[in-house]
């Protein structure tokens, strides 16, 4: 064959009329079967009605097991997201039974409780009581309008 063209349409037409090729050792023919993925031994270029017959059998079998592989995997997944309903039901009641930690109120004369150091919300209630202790340091009045109702009379 002189042009590339004319091999390529010599190969398809050889590989319409033959659908297995020979083995590498020379001893028979492999046919490739591309809807199993799968290759057979035959005796000819072509299968006989009998290897063909053995060829359709094990394509239904292929099928059957794709399907019986199929059926599993959706029946797993099914039964994963049951158990994961499950669990989150299962789990919804018992937080919501959990109580929340309340604080419970002073008695008279117990002590402060303990703050971390320099935070806001724990200083200043000490910050508070020293203002007022300067404040009855130097003598300013506790109430402006105390001081305006004394002027008045």
């Amino acid at each position: 064959m002189a042009t590339k063209a004319e091999k390529s349409a010599a190969l398809g037409e050889c590989s319409a009329k033959f659908a297995a090729r020979r083995k590498a050792n020379g001893s028979g023919y492999t046919y490739y079967d591309f809807m199993q993925d799968r290759s057979f031994d035959i005796a000819g270029p072509n299968p006989t009605p009998e290897e063909q017959k053995h060829i359709d059998e094990q394509y239904t079998a292929y099928l059957e097991n794709q399907r019986r592989s199929n059926i599993a995997a959706a029946f797993a997944k099914q039964q994963q997201m049951q158990l994961e309903q499950t669990s989150l039901k299962s789990d919804a009641p018992a937080t919501a039974k959990i109580p929340v930690p309340q604080e419970r109120p002073k008695a008279l004369g117990e002590a402060k409780p303990r703050c971390p150091r320099h935070t806001f919300s724990c200083e200043w209630p000490k910050l508070s009581e020293s203002l007022g202790d300067l404040k009855k340091l130097f003598g300013a009045p506790s109430s402006s309008k105390g001081k305006k109702s004394e002027s008045r009379s």
